[in-house]
């Protein structure tokens, strides 16, 4: 007989499950690099849809600028903006350790109201060089290239810039006092630390939209509360006036150039870029004393949609990523990696609350500490040339450090199976690169990146690469020892998407914590207890979403390799090309 025995026919069956079970999984992990894919490229599409609204173009500018300094921004020219037919012009920059895409809720807005906006990254900062805070932060560069351009009225040029962006805009109308009609400050201020004290008639036109919890209240305007703002005696002497200020009055007259107004949003310093009431306006300002825009009602806004489609593509990264990982390991070459994850605690006992807490609370405390530390200790130096980055640096390392020691003394169970370093490294490597190529590709189509608010990563240029060299092996030790402890937290009895939420709160609820007391006694009473370092306070508001995504990124890789060593490959050269790209260079 030709007939299979019944233990045969089990064998037959089980092969042919597998085998079907193969197929399946091959087409769910490419089905989730292409919807990667395909989120990335809606997502970038709108943003164009939106930046390029009603006719405008954009453009990516480069010219050379003081010293030889190359210079970079983004340009915005309505339709109605031609040789024959100028516009008028504004220049408008980013504050500290942002980029020129952090304006493009105003420069959309100006754009769509007639205005030639021209976006700077500042010296320092995003694709520009020199260092930091030279050349006049960029300023006098961006006016005279703006002023330079065909399409723009020369008569009629604003000037519109966020917290040291302000101090930039500034130094442009301290070098060229002639070159411009009017100003927005936007949780900016005259006078020290880095400009030129103002007056009853300079700088010219001045709004100044200063948010009610504003971070930087005592540093810009010499107030503890950002809502004292009126009282402050500098804002007064701007202002002409001995009373308080009065929100929303003209002061001054436009046609003397001595026009004051006070706008004061319900937002905080980086919320101005978030804000419809902010945005409004700035937009608002110029409609009063430019001539020659688009009128249009200051409630007519459509920016936040390129921050949907740009925030959207941040997910598609991370999506991508991850798809990808998950196809590599699956090929001969790296199939000695495919080891089935072991879950290292049978339950949750007090051993690892105990461990739990520890690791969620050890970040946040330490956070302020180590950067205060890095900041007084550790200056801008050819070896460290980002002050920020070494702040995060130090905070990593050290936070490791503790971390293994406790560890010791908790007599840790030893690590089981762990992936081949080599390998590891290489899969991590194309793993991460495969993320930048859907970056480059989104910029090569669209020119935008993946960003919301104040997460974005950008495409780093050379020299950005060969900083990120400098950083990136203490980084990624850090986060080796991160996702370590991760995988060590797992529990046996939880399932896949459980294991995700309790990695994700075990690196975030820290900073959550601290950060829901930092910003709710500021939102009750006006008062910021972090007032001693209020950038450091802006910064920690990124590690909640940078942090779920390396928790996310850690689990993934270890429930495909059951080793830490991949997961905090990927998320320490990740991490240092987003903080490297992302933020200001010093030396």
């Amino acid at each position: 007989m030709n007939a299979l025995g019944n233990d045969e026919r089990e064998v037959q069956l089980t092969v042919t499950d597998q085998a079907t079970a193969q197929k399946i999984t091959s087409k769910r992990r490419w089905w989730l690099i292409l919807a990667g894919l395909v989120i990335v490229l809606a997502g970038a599409f709108l943003a164009h849809l939106v930046r390029t609204a009603d006719g405008t173009t954009v453009r990516d500018i480069r010219f050379t600028g003081t010293n030889g300094t190359a210079m970079s921004a983004l340009l915005y020219v309505p339709e109605n903006a031609t040789s024959t037919t100028p516009a008028p012009g504004i220049l408008a920059v980013h504050g500290y350790i942002n980029s020129r895409e952090t304006q493009d809720g105003f420069a959309i807005e100006f754009a769509r109201r007639g205005y030639v906006v021209l976006s700077l990254d500042q010296t320092g900062h995003g694709y520009s060089g020199g260092a930091a805070f030279s050349n006049g932060f960029g300023g006098p560069d961006g006016l005279k290239y703006l002023r330079s351009l065909p399409m723009v009225d020369t008569n009629q040029i604003g000037l519109e810039g966020h917290s040291m962006g302000g101090w930039t805009v500034l130094a442009a109308a301290a070098a060229m006092p002639d070159a411009y009609s009017s100003m927005v400050l936007e949780g900016s201020s005259t006078g020290a630390p880095f400009a030129q004290e103002g007056s009853t008639t300079w700088p010219r036109n001045l709004a100044l939209v200063f948010s009610r919890y504003d971070e930087f209240s005592k540093i810009m305007w010499d107030v503890d509360r950002a809502q004292d703002l009126p009282t402050s005696e500098k804002l007064q002497a701007v202002f002409g006036t001995d009373a308080p200020v009065a929100e929303k009055r003209l002061y001054g007259a436009v046609a003397e150039g001595t026009a004051r107004k006070l706008y004061q949003p319900d937002t905080t310093h980086p919320g101005d870029h978030f804000s419809a009431a902010a945005i409004g306006n700035a937009t608002e300002w110029f409609a009063i004393t430019l001539d020659g825009g688009t009128p249009r009602p200051v409630s007519d806004q459509i920016w936040y949609w390129k921050e949907v489609g740009t925030g959207i593509g941040l997910v598609g990264f991370v999506m991508i990523m991850l798809g990808v990982f998950d196809a590599l390991v699956r090929l001969p070459l790296f199939a000695s990696m495919r080891v089935e994850a072991i879950p290292a605690a049978d339950h949750r006992d007090h051993r690892w609350w105990r461990a739990f807490a520890v690791n969620t609370a050890l970040p946040a405390l330490l956070f302020f500490p180590t950067f205060i530390a890095a900041f007084l200790l550790l200056p801008a130096s050819s070896l460290l040339p980002q002050v920020v980055t070494t702040q995060i640096t130090l905070w990593a390392v050290v936070g490791a450090g503790i971390s293994l020691l406790i560890g010791r003394l908790m007599r840790r169970p030893a690590d089981t199976h762990q992936s081949d370093w080599t390998k590891s490294i290489l899969l991590a490597a194309v793993t991460v690169a495969a993320g930048y190529g859907a970056l480059w590709l989104v910029d090569q189509l669209f020119l935008t990146d993946f960003r919301l608010w104040v997460v974005a990563v950008k495409l780093p240029n050379l020299r950005q690469l060969g900083i990120a060299a400098i950083y990136v092996l203490p980084i990624t030790f850090a986060f080796l020892v991160m996702t370590r402890s991760l995988s060590s937290a797992t529990v046996r009895s939880d399932t896949g998407r459980f294991q995700y939420l309790a990695a994700i709160l075990m690196l975030t609820t820290g900073f959550i914590v601290m950060l829901s007391v930092i910003y709710g006694l500021f939102f009750m009473t006006g008062s910021l207890v972090t007032a001693f370092d209020p950038l450091s306070t802006v910064i920690a508001l990124q590690f909640v979403p940078v942090l779920t995504a390396v928790a996310i990124i850690g689990i993934f890789t270890w429930q495909r390799t059951g080793s830490y060593r991949p997961g905090g490959l990927v998320a320490g050269m990740l991490v240092t090309l987003y903080v490297v790209a992302g933020t200001a260079t010093q030396v």
